[in-house]
């Protein structure tokens, strides 16, 4: 496994939800990060059919752009009645004809696309958050880690943290959804802790201990 001898890196990101939960998790780990969009990076076109494709993408993109290693994740919401959609597509359900993204009307229909399949009680509303992280090289080396969080969905959408699908996502285990949790009880983590509680700080887990070293 190819250690990270830098202390910086490049956050191959422009969603504003995901730097700020990246920034979070690098933090303890004295990293100089800056982001894809503070360096005036395009956002590359997600051409991939999977997650790990997805991710690599944008990581290369970053990398091969700045000369420097670069951290990207995908993610996204699979829903078990749904044939595992949205999916990779979990974003693009999101989007508006000008462009923008409405994450409310995402929720709505995945959650009416439930409803029209019956699937009206929680045994039958199970998914999982997806995320995968790879670390891109700019010589085109690249590692990935996946972290998952299983649970199931709700209706209608709780609290107002987070971003995306977590108002109507109920962690298994968990009285709250993740849009009812702070960012500390969502993806806080620090080394030598348990395992994360979100997908995307479980899959930091495994980059951090591979790459950085944490315990």
């Amino acid at each position: 496994m190819r250690k990270l001898e830098e202390r910086k890196i490049v956050l191959a990101s422009h969603n504003e939800g995901k730097l700020r939960e990246f920034s979070d998790l690098m933090a303890p780990f004295g990293f100089e990060a800056k982001s894809a969009k503070e360096l005036g990076l395009p956002e590359p076109d997600e051409t991939g059919t999977t997650f790990e494709e997805n991710a690599y993408i944008k990581a290369f993109a970053a990398a091969s752009a700045t000369g420097l290693p670069a951290l990207s994740d995908d993610s996204g919401l699979v829903v078990d009645a749904l044939d595992g959609a949205p999916g990779v597509y979990t974003a693009n359900w999101a989007e508006r004809p000008d462009g923008t993204r409405d994450f409310g009307m995402a929720m709505q229909r995945t959650e009416t696309e439930l409803q029209q399949r019956g699937a009206t009680e929680p045994g039958r509303r199970t998914g999982r958050f997806v995320a995968v992280i790879c670390l891109a090289w700019p010589d085109g080396e690249a590692e990935y880690f996946r972290g998952e969080a299983e649970g199931h969905l709700v209706w209608p959408p709780r609290g107002d943290s987070g971003f995306g699908y977590d108002p109507v996502f109920l962690p298994d285990g968990h009285a709250r959804t993740f849009g009812e949790m702070t960012a500390e009880e969502k993806h806080g983590w620090k080394p030598g802790q348990a395992e994360a509680l979100s997908h995307r700080a479980r899959a930091f887990q495994k980059f951090a201990r591979a790459c950085l070293g944490a315990a």
